[in-house]
């Protein structure tokens, strides 16, 4: 990303904006444009879809008093913010660094404030400057741990038995140190999911060799790469795709699809070398799992259910130490993850799970937002995404495209389409009901 000073030095004598669309800065004339892509730029580094931050960028630009003078325009890596009656525009870059939940949580609360009044849009770049400070490489224990519970946890969720549990566990530290290795060179990231995949196959292959467990769920192979699964990507580009951004939806969709592809050849790899058979059929959602068992004993016994409840407050603590939460949004986190798992396990046995996982994904988003307005530090963007992450069914859409399975990859697109449905029935009633309540 092109820094605040230096974008403003270039582009300074090449934009002409109106008096009313410029602000004082430090005693500088700052165009509201780079003031509005400043912080655009940093939502899109949060993950924020393009989507999510057009609508953030022109509610702050409403909230300032200034009309649609300045349209707003947002990619996947830029934001374009341009005077209309002259057609120029400022342009600037996303530096493309991965922000932590704290700092997107950070992120949130000043977009809240813009369009509360309460922060002017003079404050921004001293704001974001803040933000954008905290940003540091993630520390090693805390990733190699968080990578390991959130393998452990998501075999119990998906039932698996305790063998796998065991070596997933292992396997999530190790992947979590190859991952942790391999992020400091950025032409090494493209095949960090290749990686992950093939070690956690090959390692899952050969202990099943070894011991002669003959039953090897999915999630025994797919539990410690869930974090590099393009899930949450995917289903933001469905999103953006429903709401006519048809260029950035079309590109992370084919970002996602592309990843799957690699972790699939990774998994492919990774049996070829070990013999490992993947039993494709123990690829169920959330809601499938609750009745899932074996009548082996010993190692190969699946815990019981009541265990799978302890696995999602772990998930959950894991998802906080990968993403950098703190302990206030880790402990939402765990609320909303186990509030998650309550609603799709408890509605899908009369609803299916595709519905299910929509249905839970529209009230947990309107509980969130609610949660937002009373708790303006809780923003709804971050105290969801656990939620979504144990509703994106990513690592079903895995090994669909491993197995060209026609039939199942139906449930992960059905499923896909229905958390998109969901999440944006649950965004568009709050705005509803606040705009239909009374005023005084």
């Amino acid at each position: 990303m092109v820094g605040f000073g230096s974008a403003l030095a270039n582009l300074r004598g090449v934009l002409r904006q109106p008096e009313s669309h410029v602000e004082v800065v430090d005693g500088e004339t700052v165009p509201v444009g780079m003031l509005l892509g400043t912080l655009g730029a940093l939502l899109l580094d949060a993950g924020s879809s393009v989507t999510d931050v057009r609508s953030a960028l022109e509610k702050a630009r409403e909230a300032a008093g200034i009309g649609p003078g300045l349209a707003v325009g947002v990619l996947p890596a830029l934001v374009i913010v341009s005077e209309t009656a002259t057609g120029s525009a400022t342009i600037v870059n996303a530096e493309g660094v991965e922000l932590s939940f704290r700092q997107a949580a950070r992120a949130n609360r000043l977009v809240l404030g813009l369009e509360s009044g309460s922060i002017a849009l003079a404050e921004i770049p001293a704001r974001v400057r803040a933000i954008r400070a905290g940003t540091r490489p993630p520390a090693a224990l805390p990733w190699i741990a968080g990578n390991a519970l959130t393998a452990a946890g998501l075999a119990v969720v998906f039932r698996c038995p305790w063998w796998a549990i065991l070596v997933t566990l292992g396997v999530g530290a190790l992947v979590g140190v190859i991952g942790l290795l391999l992020r400091r060179f950025r032409e090494a990231v493209a095949i960090i999911p290749f990686l992950a995949a093939f070690m956690s196959t090959a390692v899952v292959g050969i202990v099943a060799a070894a011991t002669g467990f003959d039953h090897v769920p999915l999630f025994a192979v797919c539990a410690p790469v869930a974090v590099f699964v393009p899930g949450a990507l995917i289903t933001n580009a469905l999103l953006e795709l429903t709401a006519a951004d048809i260029v950035t939806g079309s590109s992370r969709l084919v970002q996602g699809v592309i990843m799957l592809g690699f972790m699939a050849a990774g998994i492919a790899a990774g049996s070829a070398l070990t013999g490992l058979h993947v039993d494709p059929s123990s690829a169920a959602l959330v809601g499938e799992v609750a009745g899932v068992g074996t009548d082996r004993g010993g190692w190969e016994a699946v815990p019981s259910y009541w265990v799978s409840w302890v696995a999602v407050v772990v998930l959950a603590l894991g998802l906080g130490l990968v993403f950098g939460s703190g302990w206030r949004l880790t402990l939402v986190s765990v609320a909303v993850m186990v509030t998650a798992y309550a609603l799709v396990s408890g509605t899908s046995p009369l609803w299916g799970s595709v519905v299910a996982t929509g249905a839970t994904a529209a009230l947990l988003f309107i509980a969130t937002r609610l949660l937002e307005r009373l708790v303006p530090v809780i923003p709804a963007t971050v105290s969801f995404f656990p939620a979504f992450l144990l509703l994106v069914p990513g690592t079903v859409g895995l090994v669909a495209v491993s197995t060209l399975d026609p039939v199942a990859l139906a449930t992960p697109l059905a499923t896909f389409v229905s958390l998109c449905v969901g999440t944006k029935i649950g965004g568009l009633l709050p705005g509803l009901f606040a705009r239909n309540a009374p005023t005084h």
